[in-house]
């Protein structure tokens, strides 16, 4: 058998060596990849938007999540997750934000991200223009599809609040918890908006895209103004 010479690519210290490099370079660059990822999904979605075709993930979604899950005791529990990103629910929770959060006026840090991204969200519907589903649904909606409102706003602000908890919250079990507890009031607001019949899960997926890769520009740049230098604390 041929053996590899020591500073060969291909020999096992330089594999390591590499694989280490490849692991540190995505390490300091997590940012950017995940907005090429979001950015990339989003892109791909609204290609067979435009061509007007169904996408198998669309197909999927709606035979695992209304074909088999609705039923009269789970509706209730979905309409009322569906309801955490209304403007009622939202307006409610900005005013809880503005007296309780650190930060220099973590209210209008928050209620200027959730305006901007609903104002994005607008903007997309109005230019991409794809029809809502028709035949199943449980609630009464108008306006444009793709991308979701619900998901975009629900990712915008439940999304700044876990961007605001990893950066204030100091206790890592805490920082944790609430971390996966706001995740899945995300996915649980995207899956509702499926259930009840008025998106795509396509619609969803790229209301999330859109809003990660908001978010990202969003801390970047409001930060500062708005919670001062200890707002850009990370907790390690």
């Amino acid at each position: 058998m041929k053996q590899f010479d020591e500073q060969s690519p291909l020999a096992p210290r330089e594999r390591e060596k590499m694989a280490g490099r490849v692991a540190s370079a995505a390490r300091n660059n997590k940012t950017i990849l995940l907005v090429t990822a979001c950015a990339a999904i989003f892109l791909g979605l609204l290609s067979y938007v435009l061509r007007g075709e169904v996408m198998k993930l669309d197909q999927m979604a709606y035979w695992l999540v209304v074909e088999n899950l609705r039923s009269d005791w789970l509706t209730p529990i979905m309409e009322s997750f569906s309801a955490l990103a209304t403007p009622v629910s939202l307006i409610a929770m900005l005013l809880v934000i503005a007296a309780f959060a650190p930060g220099k006026r973590p209210g209008w840090f928050c209620t200027v991200n959730l305006a901007l991204a609903v104002l994005l969200n607008v903007v997309l519907k109005t230019l991409i223009q794809r029809p809502r589903p028709e035949g199943f649904r449980l609630a009464v909606e108008s306006g444009f599809s793709f991308p979701s409102g619900h998901s975009m706003a629900a990712m915008a602000f439940f999304g700044l609040i876990v961007w605001m908890v990893w950066h204030y919250e100091q206790d890592r079990r805490q920082r944790l918890l609430l971390t996966v507890a706001f995740s899945a009031v995300i996915v649980m607001i995207g899956i509702s908006r499926i259930y009840l019949g008025v998106h795509y899960a396509s619609d969803v997926l790229g209301g999330f895209c859109a809003s990660i890769i908001w978010l990202v520009f969003y801390t970047k740049l409001a930060a500062p103004a708005f919670l001062g230098e200890d707002g850009l604390r990370e907790v390690q």
